[in-house]
Order: C-alpha cells, then sequence, then structure tokens
C-alpha cells in the first residue's frame, strides 16, 4: 500500500513509537523567510499571502473553490470545483504559502491533516473544509448537518445532530455546507475623519441593534430598514442627538451562527452573541445592494455608518464576544478553530480523557492562557479600530478574557496590552465583569482604564424602587436607602480601590437599569414574572431575579395601557412614575449612564426577559408613539438637558465628603428629610426611605444640585438644607418624578425652602450659581 505523505505514519504491534517530528518539517525559503500575517492578504504581484495557525497539525491545505454551476443549490457539492495548495510548515505553529493570480472575491478555506485524538484534544479532520479566523468576509450559508459536526453524529431533535464527543471522524466533506472564506483586498483608509472622543464624564451610552433599531421606523426608506445604513439615517441620528446621546454601543456585528439547537427549532440568534468571524461584518444587517455586490461592499457599509454617526459627533461602540465561538462544545459544530488547532484554541480541563472548561455557558471558552488567542482578539480590534473607525468595545463575559492559571488576574496579559497598545488604549473600554466560571463576579476588578457595567447599581436601583415597595405593599420591611446611596454617589466601593487608590473615578461605573438581555424599564414596572413561552425553552430560559413590580396587575392592558378605566385607573398612573423614577436615578446619578433603546419611551417585549432568538415585532423597536410614550421621551430628553447643562451632574473624581484642596464647602453633602446632617446611626435606620443628595457646582457659577428621594409608600414633606447665601430661599423646584411632563406647573415655580412629595416620587431642585 502506498503511504500519503499526509496520513499518519503506520507502524506494526510491538514497534517503538516513532521520534517526534522535528518543527518545521520544511524550512522556508530565502524568499519567504518569515512568517506572513496571519490570514489572507491580496500582494501586490497579482497574488495572495496565506497563513493559518495550526499547530499540531502534519498538513494544511489551502483550498480555492470556485463557483462552476450557479444553476445549482448552494448546499449542492456539484456547484463547486476545488483547488488545493500544499502550504509550508509549521514554523512557530504557523502554516504559510503564496498563491500567485488569486484576485479578490476568491473564496478559499483549509483542510487540515494530523491527529484524530479526541481523548488528546486533537481533532484534526481534512474532509471538514475550515473557515479561516482571519476571513474579512464571508459567502454562502451554513447548513446545519451531520457534515458540519466533526465526529459521527446522532440526531438528537429533527434538524438538531450531535457529534459522539470521543467517536470516530466523520468522513463527509462540508465544503457545500458552510459559509466560505472570501478574499478582500485592501482596502483604502476611512474617510478623514475626526474621532468624537467625547470625555467619560460626558458621556451617554445607548444601547442598540443594528436591525431592531430601525426594522419599523417608516421614515426611513424600505430598503435600509435594519441596516448598517439605516442607523445612519438623519432620522435616527437626529433621534440621538435630541435625546443626548453621545455613544452608540451596538450589539455584535461580527458574524455570528446561530446554535445547532436553535436553528433545528427554526430559530434565530437575533443577538448575535455566537461569533463565527472576528473580523468579517454580519452581512445580514447591510443592505440588498451590498450584499448582492459581496464582502468588500458590505464592510464599506459598515465604514459609511461609522463615518457618518462621528460627523454628528456621536461614537460608536461595538459589542465583542471573544470569549467564546459559534462551534459549541465537544459534541458541537466543526468548522474553524476545533479543526485548525484545537488544544491552543479552546480552554481544556486538563484531566484526560481531555475535555472542554466551560466558563462561559456555551459549551466552550477560548483559553486566554495562550498568546495566540491573544493575539487573535487584540489583531481583531485594532482591525475594527483602524479600518472600520469604531470608537471602542464593550467586553461580552470579559472575566474569560483575563483568566489565568489560577483564574482571573487584572494583570492579565490581555488586560494588560489593552492599557499598552497604542492603537486600543485610547479607546473607550468597558468590560461585562462577570462569567459564570468559578470566582465569575469580579465587578470592580479590571485596571484602568477601563469602565465596568455596574450590576449592582442595576439591582439597588430596582431593589429600591421596585422590589422593596411591592413588599412594602404587602406589609413587609422594606429595604433602606444605603445601598441606592452609594450607587448614586459613583459607586467607590467598588470602583475606587486601586493604587493609588480613587484613580479610576465614578466614571467607571457604566451604570444601568436595563440592557438587551433582561426586562425592558416598561415591563419591570408590569411583570412580576418573565414571559419567555416565545422562546420555546418552556419558560425556563431567562432570569428569575428580576426585582421587577407589576403594581398589582400581570402585564400590560390588552390594548395600551388605557389609564382611564377600571381596574388600569389605579394601575398605571403608578406605573408610568415608576418608570421616571429609574430613569431619574440612571441619568442623574454620578457614572456614566447607560439607556437601552426604547426605553426613552417606554418599548414592552411582552414579558419576555431573555428575546435573544425574537427577530420580530417583539424586539423591534415600535416608532408609533402615544400620547404617554411621547410625555416618556420628553422626560428622557429634559432629564439628559439637566445632565448636560449642569456641571455638578457630571463627575469624573469621586466624592469626598469633605472639602477639597483649596475650597471651603465638601464636594458632597446628605441630609433627612428634616433639612439636618446625615449621622451614622440615621444610615443605619433599615426602614429610612426619604434622602436628599446635595452636590455642590464645582466652579463659580455652577448651579448647585439637589435630588430629593421619597421611596416610601405615604407622601412626604421634606425641609430643604439651608445654604449659606443671602438669598434665603435658594432652591427651585426643575423636575419631579410625579409629573407627566417635564414642565414646572405654575404653582410650582419660585423659590422655596420645603417641598411635599408624593408616594415614591424623586424631585431635583436647583440653586442657582452665583
Amino acid at each position: 500500500m502506498v503511504q500519503s505523505p499526509r496520513a499518519e505514519p503506520q507502524r506494526a504491534p510491538g514497534d517503538p513509537a516513532p521520534r517526534p517530528v522535528v518543527r518545521p518539517l520544511i524550512r522556508p525559503s530565502a524568499r519567504r523567510s518569515h512568517v506572513p500575517p496571519l490570514g489572507v492578504y491580496v500582494t501586490p504581484d497579482g497574488g495572495i499571502d496565506a497563513a493559518v495557525l495550526a499547530s499540531h497539525a502534519t498538513a494544511v491545505d489551502l483550498c480555492l473553490i470556485d463557483v462552476t454551476d450557479p444553476s445549482l443549490d448552494e448546499h449542492d457539492p456539484d456547484r463547486y470545483t476545488e483547488r488545493r495548495v500544499e502550504m509550508v510548515g509549521p514554523v512557530y505553529g504557523v502554516w504559510h504559502t503564496h498563491v500567485p493570480n488569486v484576485a479578490p472575491g476568491q473564496r478559499y478555506g483549509f483542510r487540515v491533516y494530523g491527529p484524530w485524538d479526541p481523548r488528546a484534544g486533537l481533532r484534526h479532520n481534512p474532509a471538514k473544509l475550515l473557515i479561516d479566523p482571519y476571513a474579512r468576509g464571508f459567502e454562502g450559508r451554513l447548513r446545519y448537518g451531520p457534515e458540519v459536526v466533526g465526529s459521527v453524529s446522532t440526531e438528537r431533535e429533527p434538524g438538531w445532530w450531535l457529534g459522539d464527543p470521543y467517536g470516530a471522524p466523520d468522513e463527509r466533506d462540508s465544503l457545500a455546507y458552510v459559509p466560505h472564506s472570501v478574499v478582500v483586498a485592501p482596502l483604502p483608509p476611512p474617510a478623514p475623519l475626526s474621532r468624537p472622543r467625547v470625555p467619560w464624564a460626558e458621556t451617554v451610552i445607548y444601547e442598540a441593534h443594528v436591525r431592531g433599531l430601525t426594522m419599523l421606523r417608516e421614515d426611513i426608506p424600505p430598503e435600509l430598514r435594519g441596516t448598517y445604513a439605516g442607523l445612519a439615517h438623519p432620522a435616527v441620528v437626529e433621534h440621538l442627538l435630541s435625546l443626548g446621546v453621545t455613544t452608540v454601543e451596538l450589539l455584535p456585528i461580527h458574524k455570528s451562527a446561530a446554535e445547532s439547537r436553535l436553528a433545528a427549532h427554526d430559530l434565530p440568534n437575533y443577538w448575535g452573541y455566537n461569533t463565527l468571524g472576528f473580523f468579517a461584518p454580519n452581512a445580514e444587517y447591510a443592505t440588498r445592494a451590498a450584499q448582492e455586490q459581496g464582502a468588500e461592499a458590505v464592510l464599506d457599509e459598515v465604514r459609511g455608518m461609522v463615518h457618518l454617526l462621528h460627523e454628528a459627533g456621536i461614537e460608536v461602540l461595538l459589542d465583542v464576544v471573544y470569549n467564546h465561538t459559534c462551534e459549541g462544545g465537544d459534541d458541537g459544530l466543526h468548522l474553524s478553530w476545533r479543526g485548525l488547532d484545537n488544544p491552543v484554541y479552546y480552554l481544556h480541563d486538563g484531566a484526560s480523557p481531555a475535555a472542554l472548561a466551560d466558563v462561559t455557558g456555551t459549551g466552550n471558552s477560548l483559553d486566554f492562557r495562550r498568546p495566540r488567542v491573544i493575539q487573535l482578539a487584540l489583531d481583531s480590534l485594532r482591525y475594527w479600530a483602524e479600518t472600520v473607525g469604531v470608537d471602542g468595545y464593550r467586553f461580552d463575559l470579559a472575566v474569560t478574557l483575563g483568566r489565568g492559571n489560577v483564574g482571573f488576574d487584572p494583570d492579565h496579559p490581555f488586560l494588560v496590552a489593552l492599557q499598552t497598545d497604542p492603537v486600543l488604549s485610547g479607546l473607550k473600554l468597558v468590560a461585562e465583569p462577570w462569567d459564570v466560571g468559578p470566582g465569575g463576579w469580579q465587578t470592580g476588578s479590571f485596571p484602568p482604564p477601563m469602565a465596568e457595567w455596574n450590576d449592582r447599581f442595576r439591582d439597588a436601583a430596582r431593589g429600591f424602587w421596585l422590589d422593596a415597595p411591592r413588599q412594602g405593599a404587602r406589609g413587609q420591611e422594606m429595604l433602606g436607602l444605603r445601598d441606592l446611596a452609594t450607587r448614586l454617589a459613583g459607586s467607590a466601593d467598588l470602583f475606587g480601590p486601586g493604587d493609588p487608590p480613587l484613580v479610576r473615578g465614578p466614571v467607571a461605573s457604566v451604570n444601568y437599569v436595563t440592557a438587551h438581555d433582561g426586562f425592558t424599564l416598561a415591563d419591570l414596572v408590569a411583570y412580576d414574572h418573565k414571559h419567555n413561552e416565545a422562546n420555546r425553552e418552556d419558560n425556563r430560559d431567562g432570569s428569575d431575579n428580576n426585582l421587577s413590580w407589576n403594581h398589582g396587575i400581570e402585564g400590560h392592558t390588552p390594548t395600551g395601557d388605557d389609564a382611564t378605566t377600571e381596574p388600569w385607573q389605579a394601575i398605571v398612573p403608578p406605573r408610568r412614575r415608576s418608570q421616571r423614577n429609574l430613569l431619574g436615578t440612571l441619568l442623574l446619578a454620578a457614572g456614566t449612564p447607560m439607556l437601552t433603546a426604547g426605553d426613552e419611551f417606554g418599548r414592552s417585549q411582552g414579558g419576555n426577559n431573555n428575546a435573544y432568538v425574537q427577530d420580530n415585532e417583539v424586539s423591534w423597536l415600535r416608532w408609533a408613539l402615544d400620547d404617554a410614550a411621547n410625555d416618556l421621551l420628553e422626560t428622557t430628553r429634559y432629564l439628559l438637558r439637566l445632565r448636560r447643562e449642569h456641571p455638578a451632574l457630571r463627575a469624573d473624581s469621586f466624592f469626598l465628603g469633605s472639602p477639597r484642596p483649596n475650597e471651603s464647602d465638601p464636594d458632597l453633602l446628605w441630609f433627612s428629610e428634616a433639612g439636618t446632617l446625615m449621622e451614622p446611626a440615621t444610615w443605619n435606620q433599615s426602614c429610612r426611605r426619604v434622602l436628599q443628595m446635595l452636590r455642590p457646582g464645582p466652579t463659580a457659577g455652577d448651579s448647585d444640585v439637589l435630588l430629593v428621594v421619597n421611596g416610601s409608600l405615604d407622601d412626604a414633606h421634606v425641609t430643604l438644607p439651608t445654604q449659606d447665601r443671602a438669598d434665603s430661599a435658594p432652591w427651585h423646584l426643575v423636575w419631579d418624578s410625579s409629573w407627566d411632563f417635564p414642565f414646572v406647573p405654575e404653582d410650582e415655580a419660585g423659590p422655596r425652602t420645603s417641598v411635599t412629595m408624593d408616594a415614591l416620587s424623586l424631585q431635583v431642585l436647583l440653586s442657582p450659581g452665583t
């Protein structure tokens, strides 16, 4: 029998094991004396350089794919022809080659040869065409089935195939069933732009989904709705600017794929937290015209979106998912990383037989102990910053990215690189500071200049305004106000520790009340329980710890919140006030506020708190607003205008509670409802629910701001703190959460020394600067 040069050497029983193969197998030629950058790049001679990491492989082929019979279905193998080019290597684990006469638009992939030994973590299967981890464009769609599983598989449910984790390799060719990587020509530099570079203290983040934001916006042309171009349409830009938004944070736009289980149920992964390509935008969010023109046109549309938002002064942050890939667990898909270098790319448990260590809850976790994994993430981040022009990132499950040999490490090489990289360190970097592994909750532990989502703020705001009143309405003891006060003041307990202390400032706390996962603002005040039946998981998915309050009746009215009929006449007004309380707390607290798209006008998801599979009107923003929605929208605009106009509401350093150097007055004061300073004993009264927070204007001429909180179930008479000024009544009421519309009634105007507050309400008063 003739032994294939790509086959593993065979030996008779009893023969000694072969000597280890010396690497590299082939020395680079003088012309190719270095390893090209990972990926595929067009060269000046009309060819391409290709390089891919496969450190445990014995051989790698670059496969050039052509569509020779376009009349056939895209998943018909006879539609394609394939030319294989043997790559050189490995050099430091990298295989590379140069191929002349290859033009942009060429489809390609890799086939990798080597041991199939799943118990040792090795899963080389040359029957599977593998995607380039550095691909900047794709053609074709993923078709789920046994062809895209690496091992012999069984059908758990109709259409859902799971491989045997330690079984034999599946020998079916996957070429016709997987997306093909595409050669993308070098793009010209982005159009001249000046990044808005909004200071953190002035930043207002707006979390949005590219598709969901505009699908139902009738003032946008139909062909632009749900697209990158639609997001940058003047109607959207005007809405963002009128709100006071400075920074848009987009849910993942990297190329992604649905989980096999979802595909079997004909459900999408709408949110996109299941990455297939870290360098390629999701073409499904591009206009039809761009999709038809190919990968370069899709990328150009993304760059155009960023440029137009920059012209309006709006920053663009991308929500990025480097903690795992779409391949799932050991029994999952075999599309790229698993077949290229499974032991390097994926975190394993170190046991025998080898098994993946899942700290993300997705079946796999990328192993950030490996330099090549760190390189992949950094190369991707730089690409999107330099080629596309984005202004920063929100890192999904960021604790995974900082896991070393003994758990999370704030001095992890990846985090050090973010702090020191000349391209990345100047961008806005936001961590989701947890994962599901051991020691996974790390809020406050990331190094500067990173900011972090503050889940403690979310829980404190919801707990104070919703969960505690719900318990109080049932005769139970209500939560006190200490935690809320800490969050209003910038969460120094979480973000203050460091060397030196207090260096990060309250801006490191990204405050939020809602996000893409969880209830919307309107649903927080209308549901005690989640209603996720449409997700087809028997309502098991999504959090049960919502800290919400339906105010007496579960759900919204059948035809909208009509406050004029029973029983809604007694339910709807308190619900609307609760929404305003939460918005006021969010937008007026120290820290960086993040508003979820649609909360500004009361968007509902019908009680679904995990709408990740709902690419429909459950998730899409409905822009036909009734009077109540318009009132809430005006309230949001007004609160953000107060924040923008008054520096006391935009602290970029932590409060000391005492005079700063060369100043005579403390920078923060707390008062009781009697107008007296809060004492330690007063703070420790668990049932206390009325509080005044005084933030003096930081410079001469700036107004002092007084935030007055009544979290009790009864009206409260509050004596305002006196000011050391000639005016004996310096305070002017400028907002009350009991107002449906943010307009000061005539009988509320003018200076005052006291206020009467409705139950569960929030007020803002100003003392004009001198």
